[in-house]
């Protein structure tokens, strides 16, 4: 009886362990896992796991095979998913504001980027304010580096290069840049750009230089322009229903995991890109550097899109660029 009592008791402590493990935290990543994206979330996974002692148990389904970029907000939005990565700008149809982060020229040094992202800092409150409202909320923002142009059978140097060329954007204000430019915007999904620009779907292609690397775009690309016009941000973000039903600690738990990975991805981005740099001239690609002259050609196109911003924006985008030290009123 006794032995039956104690293997009672055994089996409801294992049931009781086993029904904590199986709270699920699914995110969804349109990236491969051996992207520097994918291999920061195995690391926040990792730190979850750890921290919680199991009780949180992180799924990760990479290479948009739940969901692609552009239906992570909704997924995530409406409880479909726990979880999900999506670069910044797929918030714009709700959230105008976090186009800011591609607003040309505006973010091209990492200490510009390193203040607007920082927690507490007037840009990343207002922007995550404005995210909340669709139903998840930004748990850490991933860093993906800054913005260039590919191109196949020679650079793109000055936007008279870019006339009448179709080019591929992931974002509203990208490719308002694209058409100052003379260009013909195309919006393409990150895990669509390989086949796009395999098919001559678009002439120009516009991403990271590390996603070069994780797409292997120099099969489809010869060329990379160094503009650095835009600088790209990934958030991962829970839905809020999700997130609210979690005890404090487990809160505490995971918000630390994700202090852990964010910090680690934006310390490392340096060194990310030169390693994707390296990896695209040894598999063939051509790295342009633009002169001042060229850089200053793009900027001299640039402020129609300042101010398609402001008018989207009103304004919480006047706050933004304020706050950025950028005259809004010019």
């Amino acid at each position: 009886m006794i032995k039956q009592t104690l293997a009672a008791a055994v089996c409801a402590s294992l049931m009781a362990t086993a029904a904590a493990a199986q709270e699920k935290m699914r995110i969804s990543l349109q990236l491969p896992l051996t992207s520097h994206l994918g291999e920061n979330l195995v690391l926040f996974e990792e730190e979850v796991e750890e921290r919680t002692g199991g009780a949180i148990d992180v799924e990760i389904y990479d290479s948009a095979t739940l969901y692609k970029d552009k239906e992570v907000p909704a997924a995530v939005g409406s409880g479909s998913i726990e979880a999900g990565v999506a670069s910044l700008t797929r918030y714009v149809g709700d959230a105008p504001v976090v186009d800011v982060f591609y607003m040309p020229f505006l973010f091209n040094t990492e200490e510009k980027v390193r203040a607007a992202v920082a927690e507490g800092s007037p840009v990343r409150e207002i922007l995550e304010a404005e995210i909340a409202k669709t139903g998840g909320q930004v748990l850490y923002w991933q860093a993906y580096g800054g913005a260039i142009l590919l191109s196949q059978g020679g650079p793109i140097r000055t936007p008279a290069d870019m006339k009448g060329k179709k080019a591929r954007v992931f974002g509203k204000t990208l490719g308002d840049f694209v058409t100052a430019a003379g260009g013909a915007p195309t919006l393409i999904s990150g895990s669509e750009q390989y086949l796009a620009y395999q098919r001559g779907t678009v002439d120009v292609g516009m991403t990271g230089v590390s996603g070069v690397k994780s797409r292997k775009l120099w099969e489809v690309m010869d060329t990379i322009t160094k503009t650095n016009h835009a600088d790209i941000e990934f958030v991962v973000v829970v839905n809020s229903d999700w997130w609210d039903g979690l005890d404090a600690e487990t809160q505490g738990h995971i918000r630390d995991a994700a202090k852990v990975a964010q910090d680690d991805v934006r310390d490392r981005m340096s060194q990310i890109e030169a390693d994707a740099y390296a990896a695209a001239e040894e598999n063939g690609m051509t790295i342009v550097e633009l002169t001042d002259e060229e850089l200053a050609a793009w900027q001299a196109v640039a402020k129609p899109v300042y101010d398609r911003y402001l008018e989207a924006t009103g304004d919480a985008g006047k706050k933004i660029l304020d706050a950025l030290g950028v005259n809004s009123g010019s």
